[in-house]
């Protein structure tokens, strides 16, 4: 059992039709046609969107968003139009509200992993490979892989995990040349932002991607090199061998899979409230986060 402990109700604005409630971001619909994305401070662990928010979190993954997007103009256009507020649309969307351009979604997650950890850690263990790729004996967890790797996976629903699958599937699904673009624009992507960030003392192991279609152009779309979308490591403490430190909800899901939070996991109750320690101590990395990569305070 899992998915949304407390389901939002999402608020109705003139002129906006309201398409869909994710784990973070709702989604609307303008008159013209183009989407309105809505990022919430919502957060979620395994699997669930938890009833717990942490404060400014969606500004802070749209702020870093666009300023990713800036990063990479010359390498892949993006889907935002205007970063200007609806019109009748409340106040504490400010900071937070993209509208972007209607694209024909890729149904594919497009991941890169530049190191050795979570569900590719584990897939190495029992045969040596990540999505089928081989990879060469004596790695491990943190381990820096010989080259950036494309290892793509199903879009899941709230509550449900993505999975891993290989390149044949995705080329199955989507045709080759499709694949091969999403291959080759993922991979460059990861390498530019994993330079900017190395630059800045941060490691990006790996970050997933989601692109579209506008016409015959490929554009990439919602959130980019976040610490929700990706795996972030401060440069100066990386030692293969063990779990990282990481600017994202590891706060959280320690907290939640410790004896002081009395939750199962393998039970069928939800997480309980998160304590404030643990909102503000994650608050912080998501804001140390988006201040070492940018160089700017955040306000």
């Amino acid at each position: 059992m899992s998915g949304f402990v407390e389901k939002p109700e999402p608020l109705h604005v003139p002129g906006l039709v309201h398409l869909h409630t994710g784990k973070v971001r709702e989604l609307y619909q303008n008159e013209a046609g183009d989407l309105v994305m809505v990022a919430s401070d919502r957060t979620s662990a395994f699997d669930w969107v938890l009833p717990t928010e942490i404060p400014d979190k969606g500004r802070i993954l749209t702020q870093l968003s666009l300023w990713w997007f800036d990063q990479l103009a010359d390498l892949v256009p993006h889907h935002v139009l205007s970063t200007e507020l609806p019109p009748g649309a409340p106040a504490e969307w400010a900071g937070r509200t993209l509208t972007c351009k209607s694209l024909r979604m890729v149904p594919v997650e497009c991941v890169a992993r530049g190191y050795l950890t979570g569900s590719g850690l584990a897939e190495y263990e029992e045969s040596r490979t990540v999505c089928g790729l081989a990879l060469p004996e004596g790695l491990v967890d943190g381990s820096e892989l010989p080259a950036p790797i494309f290892t793509p996976a199903t879009k899941a629903a709230v509550g449900e995990h993505d999975e891993n699958v290989s390149y044949e599937e995705v080329a199955r699904q989507v045709g080759a040349d499709t694949a091969a673009q999403l291959r080759q624009t993922t991979l460059a992507v990861y390498s530019r932002a994993r330079d900017i960030a190395r630059d800045r003392g941060i490691i990006l192991a790996d970050t997933k991607f989601e692109f579209g279609y506008e016409g015959e152009t490929l554009v990439i779309a919602d959130e980019v090199l976040t610490p929700d979308s990706s795996r972030f490591w401060p440069a100066d403490q990386w030692q293969p061998g063990r779990a990282q430190q990481s600017y994202d909800k590891q706060f959280v899901r320690d907290w939640l899979t410790s004896a002081a939070s009395g939750w199962d996991r393998a039970g069928e109750q939800p997480p309980p409230e998160l304590p404030q320690e643990i909102v503000d101590a994650t608050r912080a990395k998501y804001v140390e986060a988006y201040e070492r990569l940018t160089g700017t305070s955040w306000a």
